[in-house]
This record gives C-alpha cells, structure tokens and sequence, in this order.
C-alpha cells in the first residue's frame, strides 16, 4: 500500500537573479505607489530649480556671459506653481493693489470695501453728463490745439 502513495513534488518558484539596483530599490521603495510619488516630487524640484535659475539670470549679470533679456512671465508663473504644488504661497503685502477675499468670498478693496464694479462706473459717468467716446482706427494720430487767435466763437462757460 505504501508503494501505491504517490509523492507529490512541489517545486518552489525560482527567484529571478536581481542586480544589485533592483535590490536596492526593492529594500528602499517596495510600493509602486511610493515610487511614483518620489519621481514626481524629483521632477517638480527640478523644475522649481529651473525655474527659479532661469529667473535668476534674468536679473543676474555675470561677467563674460551677455545677459539675455526675456519676458519671464511664463517662467514665473511655472515658478510659482510648483511652489504651490508644495504648498507654499507667495506672500502679498497690504494695499499692493492685489484682489483680496473676505471670509465669504467676496472680493475686497484695499479700504476693506467691495471693488469698483463696472455697474459703478457706469452709474459715474451717466451722472457726470454728456460724454462721447472716439475711435481711432488708425495710427498714427496728431492733436493739435487750436491758438486762441483761431477760436471763432465763445467758449463754453458753467
């Protein structure tokens, strides 16, 4: 009966031979998803040092090298907003001119009153009186002021 028992070999799964990066990075970042996140945080401080040395040459002149002169628009707001991907806000000062918000949202003056909005301005200028609005089409455009010997007729007093 004994000789009937069959034995079952279980083999066991070789193990791929792994370099010596694998093993490394394998002990360090096991997870998939970790390994995603430290590559995008990489990639965003690359970035903001790129970023932040191309903005720095822009005002920065070294001797023997000519300083280019760009818009550094596009490369500041690239700037700050990887900052922002970090967490980090630029700072405003008081009375900068910049929109702030109120803790409901609403937009804020620098006086602490609501913004000037176009409803108010219109409301300003049909209480102001009779206006006309010029267009010009062309340039270029010369204004001459007439002398007081080519005035014909009275001017307009209130």
């Amino acid at each position: 009966m004994v000789d009937k028992i069959k034995k079952e070999v279980v083999e066991e799964p070789k193990e791929e031979k792994k370099g010596l990066f694998q093993k490394a990075k394998d002990a360090i970042l096991p997870d998939a998803d970790e390994q995603a996140a430290i590559i995008s945080t990489f990639v965003r401080i690359t970035v903001l040092a790129w970023s932040g040395g191309i903005l720095t040459l822009n005002y920065v002149a070294i001797p023997g090298v000519p300083q280019q002169k760009i818009d550094p628009t596009f490369i500041a707001s690239v700037f700050t907003g990887v900052l922002a991907s970090f967490g980090i806000q630029t700072a405003s000062k008081k009375g900068d001119g910049t929109m702030k918000m109120d803790k409901n949202g609403n937009a804020v003056g620098p006086n602490g009153q609501p913004p000037v909005t176009a409803q108010d301005i219109e409301a300003i200028i049909a209480k102001a009186g009779p206006s006309q609005t010029i267009r010009i089409e062309q340039a270029p455009l010369k204004i001459i002021g007439v002398s007081d010997t080519d005035k014909k007729e009275e001017p307009f007093k209130m």
